[in-house]
């Protein structure tokens, strides 16, 4: 039987046990991940915790919704045994009628074709094959720059500090993105914090030769899985290839191993290149979206949309 829980209900360690032993477990989904990303979260729970599926509730001008929330790429069905694509529409059926507009993302790309089911794109990079044979499949632009940045006499500094790997992102891409404020940083600064505390996360950072932190990345790591989460670089140093440099780095540190390299998307058409560059292989998930409104509600939730 699926039940839904709301967050004072969820046993926590029942919850990371399952999640530990789930076959296509990702690190958005440990409890500590959602407590930081989004307080108060809720859930699907089968049985004795034997398979899970997160929800991230929130209610919007008195209409209860259905989100992804920042940080995370999706969630999903997460069990013990298999999951199947029947296991998973029990799942989305399950989801209490309270919640009356959603639009979020699972772990997968293979349910049946159902009403409100979008695709998006991932990249994934296995890394089991020795360093020389990845590097090989480079593409001749990641070879090109990846010198270019080898003669600038670049280091790689770990631990890095990451509220310097955030203010690199403010001052520069992040100039463009006006939905993130304090706020959303100061959550980014938390979760790194606490998944390093729990083992899960890298920081890396990019020093040129005057002791400046020119890029940096923060890495999730679970499941055998290394999620490049976000990074930051100085576009008027852009012609160091920094970000090139470091994820050149890291394949290199963890060729040869089970590990996969998920570069966590993108829909976007020149980062997935970016990424593919690296011999990335593009893998799809998918989003579901439903709107359950009727009358003034389904007015109010397009109002939500615009927000």
């Amino acid at each position: 039987m699926i039940r839904y829980l709301t967050h004072n209900q969820i046993d926590t360690q029942r919850w990371d046990a399952c999640i530990a032993q789930s076959h296509d477990g990702i690190v958005y989904c440990w409890s500590w991940y959602l407590d930081v990303v989004h307080p108060g979260w809720e859930a699907l729970v089968e049985n004795d915790y034997e398979s899970v599926m997160p929800l991230a509730g929130g209610r919007k001008f008195g209409i209860n919704y259905i989100f992804q929330p920042f940080f995370t790429q999706k969630f999903g069905v997460f069990s013990k045994n298999e999951v199947t694509e029947e296991k998973i529409e029990e799942f989305l059926n399950a989801i209490p009628e309270k919640f009356k507009f959603a639009d979020f993302r699972i772990n997968r790309s293979c349910i049946k074709e159902i009403k409100g089911v979008n695709t998006h794109c991932n990249i994934e990079l296995e890394l089991m094959p020795e360093y020389p044979v990845i590097a090989e499949n480079y593409n001749s632009n990641t070879k090109r720059n990846l010198t270019k940045a080898k003669k600038q006499s670049l280091t790689i500094v770990d631990n890095a500090e990451p509220s310097v790997i955030i203010e690199l992102f403010r001052k520069n891409r992040g100039k463009g993105i006006k939905h993130w404020g304090d706020e959303e940083y100061e959550r980014l600064l938390r979760l790194v914090e606490t998944a390093k505390n729990h083992g899960n996360c890298m920081v890396l950072g990019v020093q040129d030769n005057d002791n400046q932190i020119v890029a940096g990345a923060f890495f999730m790591m679970s499941h055998n899985r290394i999620v490049f989460l976000f990074s930051g670089s100085d576009e008027s140093n852009k012609e160091n290839h920094g970000l090139t440099f470091l994820l050149d780095h890291v394949i290199e540190k963890y060729s040869g191993t089970d590990k996969i390299l998920d570069f966590e998307g993108s829909d976007n058409d020149g980062l997935a290149r970016f990424y593919k560059g690296f011999g990335g292989k593009e893998t799809t998930y998918q989003g579901i979206r439903f709107n359950r409104a009727k009358g003034l509600t389904k007015l109010a939730l397009k109002i939500f949309k615009r927000t």
